[in-house]
């Protein structure tokens, strides 16, 4: 049975990596998004508080647009599949916003926003199709070690934006009106990309096969089906749903300043900054697909809860590398740094990669993209809340407090997955 079960594994990787081309869209782009557009406002804002409000603004956008399209993506029946004809429009719009904003920040605040906006508009439209096509393709009990497979995609496009591409903010090019100009290359190459992954992920990726003629036909009421899972006896997708409320509201409240922090306090160049979060980034392509293998040994919750207890010890530790480090060289001190922030990813990923796969067990064909949603909506809530909070802090306490607010964060969501009962690759095997 094992070695079946092995056979199949090897079987899917293929499909699942091409798969990932979609989460490759979102790791080239998210990094260098979230880097560099509040060093991007910065040029015209100079509160913290105000620009972790304005970067809010595309999470307020997908905590809407992210759970309506991955419902309405359930219901859709075309002749390339149900989550295709979302892929194929709304990511090369995507890429084409994506591009410009560089752009934009040469010549105003509004025109910077207005490109956020329509970037957003598109891509948290399409996030949780993307993300729903994983589950419909690939066996319940398999979906951990799948789910490591993209999240390696994704941690290669970060590695390929913040490492690779961010290293062009730091060349000049000539533009008419403005003369070599810095800070724009990135953006345009990384559309670029994308547009070709769009393309390999259409012709590759054949989604009508792996759809069963009867099961799809079936529609589920989305409201219907809201009902069902709010109402269930068990609470464990709630218990998961507000777990990963509080580790992204640790998160998100460190990761849009990571770059702003390496500047200000490390004293990095703008280049150099995204290398914080490409550690991150480097750490999900190495650790993605074992954290999966892992979690379906010993267990998807026990790799959760292990995750976030060293992340707890992990934050408040960076909270004293400034302090401590002090007397180092600046490049010793850029070093650790990007260590702790290393070891920050290999076990965050271990977290994101199989909470996923935790709640797509507890769900059916009709429902995946229904509970993908739930997830974005209460990830992106967190985005919400956090930036706002932890620019203030900035504020009034410095950068180091944000290590702080992201260990408390973490401790909370380490006791409520304590109260989670399902979700192992063994429940409900055969409903999915």
């Amino acid at each position: 049975m094992a070695k079946q079960q092995k056979k199949g594994l090897k079987g899917y990787y293929l499909t699942t990596f091409l798969i990932g081309l979609g989460f490759f869209t979102m790791g080239l782009m998210d990094p260098l998004y979230d880097t560099y557009v509040p060093i991007f406002l910065a040029r015209f804002v100079e509160s913290k508080a105000l620009i972790g409000s304005i970067m809010t603004f595309d999470n307020m956008l997908a905590i809407f647009l992210i759970p309506v399209f991955s419902a309405i993506s359930d219901r859709t029946h075309t002749r390339i599949g149900r989550r295709m004809p979302f892929i194929v429009i709304c990511l090369p719009v995507t890429a084409v916003a994506f591009g410009l904003i560089p752009f934009s920040a040469l010549t105003s605040l509004w025109l910077l926003i207005l490109l956020v906006f329509v970037l957003n508009l598109f891509k948290q439209a399409v996030r949780g199709p993307v993300v729903a096509l994983m589950p419909d393709m690939i066996p319940g009990n398999l979906r951990s070690e799948a789910n490591g497979v993209i999240n390696t995609m994704g941690g290669i496009a970060t590695i390929v934006g913040t490492v690779g591409l961010a290293r062009l903010m730091d060349i000049p090019i000539n533009l008419p009106g403005y003369g070599p100009t810095k800070e724009i290359l990135a953006f345009p190459i990384s559309s670029v990309l994308v547009v070709f992954a769009v393309i390999l992920l259409f012709f590759f990726v054949k989604e009508k096969k792996a759809i069963e003629h009867g099961a799809s036909e079936k529609k589920e009421p989305i409201l219907a089906s809201l009902k069902v899972i709010f109402g269930e006896q068990d609470k464990s997708a709630l218990f998961i749903l507000f777990s990963l409320l509080f580790w992204f509201i640790g998160y998100q409240g460190i990761l849009p300043f990571v770059g702003l922090y390496s500047k200000d306090i490390l004293q990095t160049s703008s280049g150099t900054a995204s290398l914080a979060a490409g550690m991150v980034g480097i750490a999900y392509a190495i650790f993605a697909i074992p954290s999966g293998i892992v979690a379906h040994r010993i267990g998807r919750k026990k790799t959760i809860r292990i995750s976030l207890a060293v992340l707890v010890v992990l934050l408040a530790g960076i909270f004293f590398h400034d302090p401590l480090t002090s007397h180092l060289s600046a490049a010793l001190r850029q070093y650790t740094f990007w260590a702790l922030l290393f070891c920050f990813g290999i076990f965050w990923v271990s977290v994101v990669t199989n909470s996923f796969p935790m709640l797509w067990q507890m769900s059916t064909y009709q429902t995946v993209g229904i509970y993908t949603g739930l997830y974005y909506f209460f990830s992106q809530l967190a985005s919400i809340i956090s930036p706002p909070i932890t620019g203030a802090f900035i504020d009034f306490f410095g950068f180091r407090a944000i290590f702080l607010y992201g260990s408390v964060s973490m401790l909370i969501a380490f006791f409520l997955m304590g109260k989670v009962t399902r979700g192992e690759p063994q429940d409900d095997e055969g409903q999915n």
